[in-house]
This record gives structure tokens, C-alpha cells and sequence, in this order.
């Protein structure tokens, strides 16, 4: 199968005023690229190799949208964003879970 389709198949574009899209500005540097910051970290999961795990999370970068977000290496992601994956105080050591939610 080929990825193209025949020009019977398109059709008049009719102007719709609700069609507008106001689009962000986005800053752009003096050598034309611009800086993505991280806004989420939506998924994390392990891709299972033959002889190692490698641990990803999905992340939502700025100007992008959340079916656009990237699976990127959780240990990237430590490096370029500590403060995501710094563990809180109030860990599991005040705190009491039980399997099942049962005594």
C-alpha cells in the first residue's frame, strides 16, 4: 500500500471562522532554534532487553501537545531535571500500606 490518494478524493476548504487557532509565540535564538523545557512526566514503564531493564518515562515537553510526548531514559531525564525525581521526606517510613488494602 502506498501513502497517497487521488485528487477526486479532496474536497473545497469552506471558511469557518471558528477554524482559528491562536498559536503560543515561541522564543527563538539568533542561530534559529528555540530551548523545550519539561512540563510533565505523563507514563513511566521498562523496556526489557535480553540481558538489561531500561527504566522511560513519556514526557510532555513546552510546545508540543500530549499525543506528541516522547519516551525519553529515565536516567536523561535525572540528569536534566533532578528536582522531578527528588524523593520526598514524608516518605514510606511514616506511613503504613498494606497489600489489599487489608490487615
Amino acid at each position: 500500500m502506498h501513502n497517497v490518494f487521488h485528487i477526486s478524493q479532496l474536497q473545497k476548504y469552506v471558511p469557518d471562522p471558528n477554524h482559528i487557532i491562536e498559536a503560543e509565540p515561541i522564543e527563538i535564538t539568533k542561530n534559529l532554534t528555540y530551548e523545550e523545557h519539561l512540563v510533565q512526566i505523563l507514563d513511566r514503564r521498562v523496556k526489557q532487553l535480553r540481558s538489561k531493564s531500561i527504566p522511560l518515562v513519556k514526557v510532555l515537553w513546552t510546545n508540543h501537545t500530549s499525543s506528541e510526548a516522547m519516551w525519553e531514559t529515565e536516567e536523561d531525564m535525572k540528569n536534566k531535571c533532578p528536582h522531578l525525581f527528588k524523593v520526598s521526606s514524608t516518605s514510606f517510613e511514616d506511613k503504613t500500606y498494606f497489600k489489599g488494602g487489608r490487615l
